[in-house]
């Protein structure tokens, strides 16, 4: 098996010094020595260009250099970006290019990468509009959610290489199961990752996971030395994404659809694959992204001759980032300094161009003084808590619901994975695992009572990381074929 581990760097470019402290010792400094100690390691990386200037304007060249030493020597790739993390779909044409080329040219200067071969769009956002701009400015391949595959996840067939239909680009999908496995820390060791991976271990095929460099030491303090144990293991090949095209053929051509990572089934079908940053029920947002348009507006007005406009222009790539509109969602990412600084950034961008008129300054005042009093407002009344509520009740289904509730052979997929865990527990309490015995016994009460909505990591996920795929699968299709036996007529189908 051939393992393409990607791994994602990221900062606001507003970044507070301390805090970029703690995640360069925490994480970066940590994970990019290992990389040097360790010869055999093979990664992809996507290090902002605004990540790049912060890091050389606090003093860490030495990073820099290390990552430029070790792309010299094809150890590590960095994939191409949008500068300021903007949201891609949601930005036009005109600034998605600037920012893509805007990185490209950071990627130059700091790490003396011409031309990179792959795409990373930021939250793994893609809409269709991307495809002629990524063919245009010359990359090979984009990297996304395995979810754009399809609607859904468990689709993709990692023996061969996709392509985009009517395009020269091809696409690498996220292992969603893998990736959140590692990212939630439920894989904790070369061992335990083993065993999730024992399907995948033994195949030819390849598999790509990417998550946020941050999880390892910074989000997740220990976790990283679990990241390093997996780099000295046998069991696999590390390679970077684009080695992959030299292992495998394009077999199938899609057209992939609109998702970010965080896409679920439910959002695509609703049509609300980007709510996080663009919510039609959230006035913030609507007041956001008006007043970014205002804004953009009057810096396209201005003269491109006049020596404010290179500043100008700055402030308004790094006011298209999209942390404030992530965190103005409530459902459930909410922060108060956050979307005080981007609607900040805005109002700055506008006073600093000049001749700019008193009607689109009173304007641009107005947005800022509602988006600032009504987030405020929305956290003093308690609606922030109830969004958050209301938004937990739509994304945590108990599993119950969602495999009995549907009826029919899903009812099989419950009664499978409780008589598996049955087994786990009795396995446990023989070998004298007893807390393993009571893990299960404890999974099985709470999928039976509808309380595993409470869990931060579900028991479903656990068994999977327990048991083989394979036999996973095979259970579940065989409970699911005894109840696609059942006739109609069967008492509990019968109307009252």
């Amino acid at each position: 098996m051939r393992w393409a581990n990607f791994l994602h760097f990221y900062q606001p470019v507003n970044q507070q010094a301390d805090i970029l402290e703690a995640i360069i010792a925490q994480s970066y400094r940590p994970i990019i020595s290992e990389i040097k100690r360790n010869p055999k390691v093979r990664l992809t990386l996507n290090i902002s260009g605004a990540l790049l200037e912060l890091l050389h304007k606090y003093g860490h060249q030495d990073l820099i250099d290390d990552l430029r030493g070790l792309v010299a020597e094809e150890r590590i790739e960095i994939t191409g970006t949008a500068k300021y993390h903007a949201l891609l779909p949601l930005v036009s044409e005109k600034e998605a290019i600037r920012q893509i080329e805007l990185d490209t040219e950071a990627l130059q200067k700091f790490l003396n990468i011409p031309s990179p071969a792959g795409f990373f769009p930021p939250e793994m956002a893609f809409s269709r509009k991307l495809l002629p701009l990524l063919e245009k400015l010359g990359f090979r391949w984009v990297v996304l959610d395995e979810i754009s595959s399809g609607g859904d996840v468990g689709q993709v067939d990692y023996s061969q290489i996709y392509k985009i239909k009517n395009s020269k680009l091809k696409i690498f999908f996220r292992d969603r199961r893998l990736s959140n496995l590692i990212m939630s820390a439920v894989v904790r060791s070369k061992e335990t990752l083993r065993e999730a991976m024992q399907r995948e271990i033994s195949s030819p095929n390849y598999v790509v996971t990417a998550m946020d460099a941050e999880t390892f030491g910074h989000h997740r303090p220990g976790l990283e030395k679990m990241l390093f144990q997996i780099w000295e293991t046998e069991d696999f090949e590390q390679v970077k994404i684009s080695d992959l095209e030299n292992s495998y053929e394009v077999k199938k051509e899609i057209l992939p659809g609109e998702a970010t990572w965080a896409s679920s089934k439910e959002d695509i079908e609703r049509g609300i694959q980007f709510l996080s940053w663009k919510d039609p029920e959230n006035i913030i947002h609507k007041w956001q992204w008006e007043f970014t348009e205002l804004t953009l507006g009057e810096v396209y007005r201005m003269d491109e001759n006049h020596p404010r406009f290179p500043l100008v222009r700055e402030k308004m790539d790094a006011a298209l980032a999209s942390d404030h509109f992530w965190w103005a969602s409530a459902k459930p990412w909410w922060s108060l300094e956050m979307i005080e600084y981007g609607a900040w950034n805005l109002l700055d961008t506008l006073r600093f161009i000049p001749d700019v008129s008193q009607e689109a300054l009173e304007k641009g005042r107005s947005y800022y003084e509602k988006i600032i009093s009504t987030a405020f407002n929305w956290q003093r009344t308690g609606k922030i808590r109830m969004m958050m509520q209301e938004q937990n009740k739509i994304l945590r289904i108990p599993f119950k619901d969602r495999t009995v509730g549907r009826g029919g052979a899903e009812r099989g997929v419950y009664h499978a994975f409780l008589d598996m865990m049955a087994e786990l527990e009795k396995k446990g309490a023989k070998t004298g695992e007893y807390e393993k015995a009571i893990l299960w016994r404890d999974a099985i009460y709470k999928l039976k009572e509808k309380l595993d909505i409470y869990d931060t990591i579900n028991a479903i996920d656990l068994l999977r990381v327990a048991i083989p795929h394979k036999e996973v699968e095979e259970t579940i299709e065989k409970y699911k074929d005894k109840y696609r036996s059942l006739r109609g007529g069967q008492p509990e189908q019968r109307g009252s």
